[in-house]
């Protein structure tokens, strides 16, 4: 029972992690939460947040329902994609990070609903599409090998980082970035990026792991 329990909580360790990582990156639904926040308070991130939540339920069933079936169960090539696709994401992030701001956008208009702000900027962002037809779909069916128990904890992990993230936003945007400043957010971008890079590493290792394996008995 203890080892089950291990698992799952590493499981759902992995999705809050790699969440944050893509919930941090710089793009339409961070900025839409920012200039909603002018305004709206910190409430506004858990609102976004939801409104993002939809479209990635919506996600979670193409992959385990879709891609899952057509792919098959994890393998070396979702090890290989989802390795590849981490370091790619990673490099990008540490590179980001250097000029990273968390600003408003000049010329960005805030959206008066947040929970439609959350479905349309995650719709709209083709990040959000490339990172779950790799990194996500990899990791997801990944979870998924050890049952719907895992898939969940996987997926709430990352919810959780969402969540947590854009709350953060907001609340720092309401109390005028009292809470998170520039330095800081580039420094936690910076973090994300290296862990992406290592855990892309540590797929590729399985990936070949599990080609000798596969392929030279």
């Amino acid at each position: 029972m203890i080892p089950l329990i291990a698992s799952i909580s590493g499981t759902f360790l992995l999705g809050f992690l790699i969440g944050l990582t893509g919930a941090l990156a710089p793009g339409p639904t961070l900025i839409a939460t920012i200039n909603t926040s002018l305004k709206g308070g910190w409430s506004v991130g858990p609102k976004v947040t939801f409104g993002h939540i939809l479209v990635e339920i919506l996600m979670v069933f193409l992959v385990v329902l879709g891609i899952s079936v057509l792919i098959g169960p994890y393998s070396v090539l979702i090890a290989a994609i989802g390795g590849i696709s981490l370091i790619v994401f990673g490099t990008l992030t540490i590179f980001e990070c250097r000029h990273a701001r968390l600003d408003a956008a000049d010329n960005g208009r805030a959206l008066s609903n947040p929970y439609m702000a959350g479905v349309v900027t995650s719709i709209s962002n083709p990040y959000f599409w490339i990172w779950w037809l790799t990194v996500g779909s990899a990791l997801l069916i990944s979870a998924y090998e050890g049952g719907l128990i895992f898939a969940g904890a996987f997926i709430i992990g990352h919810w959780i980082a969402d969540l947590t993230w854009l709350t953060l936003v907001s609340a720092s945007v309401h109390q005028g970035r009292v809470l998170i400043n520039q330095h800081m957010y580039r420094w936690i971008l910076g973090v994300c990026g290296l862990f992406l890079l290592i855990f892309g590493g540590y797929y590729l290792i399985s990936a070949l792991q599990l080609y000798t394996h596969q392929y030279t008995q």
